[in-house]
């Protein structure tokens, strides 16, 4: 009895630390989801706007140890339940040409990314995360990709390139969603091929559904089925990431260890696909989790909101504007090359 009165008190302690920052955090979400329904924008971008303007709860008080919290531990929950929104079924009934298509954009997209950042004078890793979010699924994929990422010396140079990236991604897919139906139809593809067009370019998941679903149901579903093929590509993306940066891991002075081989929430992710694939979770459950996973990822973006300071992107410049447009561009064009060498 003894042992049980220990263990329910270690969880209330961090649970009483962590209540405050995490139910800021909710609401901002909360708000952000009810704007994004109204002006049809990206949720993320709300609760990253709204979280800055908020960023006094993170300096000091009861909040702080919440809100990074959700700052990483709820952002990882929210990418390992994306699994549950694809089945190895969804991927081989797009045929042998999506899946090449995707594949290679996205390895493409991020090498090109990295080379384009290093032209204009940024460290590989900034080309690794806005090639990353431009290539695989936007906002998700940066803030995945950015969680296995190891810090800089000043920790607030890569909270700094996900916020930026974050916005910038937001901004690009709500824009497509508008410019890339218009596109196809001047490029007279049919539904097949603009779905493939819109599911390989566009950045988040909710502007493809939206512009795939506003030319024909046709064109949704198969740029839907695509756009979750390039969700799965973060699995194998944060692997190399991950190997990457554990083969170039120094140890510090008191014998730090490297980072482990697979994150515990890719594997959680991987195992979702799997379980999902096999068809053991049901309809309901999935609709649930599916839910929980888009509302934890808003909930950690009002977070990561809240812990930076909007003097930090007076100096951005134009550069990193022009290394997101051009990815954005260089994606395009190979969808593009891809659909024709198809016809």
């Amino acid at each position: 009895m003894n042992n049980v009165s220990t263990t329910l008190s270690g969880w209330r302690a961090p649970a009483r630390t962590n209540f405050h920052g995490i139910l800021v955090s909710v609401v901002v979400a909360i708000a952000a989801i009810s704007l994004a329904e109204h002006y049809r924008v990206s949720a993320m971008l709300f609760a990253l706007l709204l979280g800055m303007a908020l960023n006094f709860l993170s300096t000091e008080g009861r909040c702080v140890p919440g809100i990074r919290f959700s700052a990483s531990t709820l952002l990882r929950i929210g990418v390992a339940l994306l699994g549950v929104r694809i089945t190895l079924g969804q991927i081989a009934a797009l045929g042998a040409m999506p899946i090449a298509m995707v594949v290679v954009s996205v390895a493409l997209t991020i090498g090109f990314g990295i080379l384009l950042a290093r032209m204009l004078g940024y460290r590989t890793r900034f080309g690794v995360l806005t090639g990353g979010a431009v290539g695989i699924c936007g906002a998700s994929a940066a803030m995945a990709i950015a969680a296995v990422i190891p810090s800089s010396p000043e920790d607030n140079v890569k909270e700094r390139a996900t916020i930026f990236t974050v916005i910038g991604v937001s901004t690009l897919s709500t824009a497509a969603m508008v410019l890339y139906p218009m596109i196809v139809t001047a490029l007279g593809f049919g539904h097949e091929q603009a779905g493939v067009f819109l599911g390989g370019t566009i950045h988040d998941v909710a502007q493809v559904v939206g512009a795939g679903y506003s030319m024909s149901k046709e064109t949704g579903d198969v740029a839907t089925i695509v756009k979750l093929l390039r969700v799965a590509m973060l699995l194998p993306v944060i692997l190399v990431i991950t190997l990457s940066y554990r083969k170039h891991h120094v140890a510090g002075p008191a014998g730090t260890k490297k980072p482990p081989l697979l994150p515990w929430f890719v594997v959680a992710f991987a195992l979702l696909v799997a379980v999902n694939s096999a068809g053991l979770i049901p309809p309901v459950v999935q609709h649930t989790l599916q839910t929980l996973s888009t509302w934890l990822l808003v909930i950690s973006m009002a977070a990561i909101g809240m812990k930076s300071h909007l003097k930090d992107f007076a100096t951005v410049g134009f550069k990193p504007i022009v290394l997101m447009v051009s990815e954005t561009a260089f994606l395009a064009m190979l969808a593009t090359v891809f659909i024709y060498l198809a016809r």
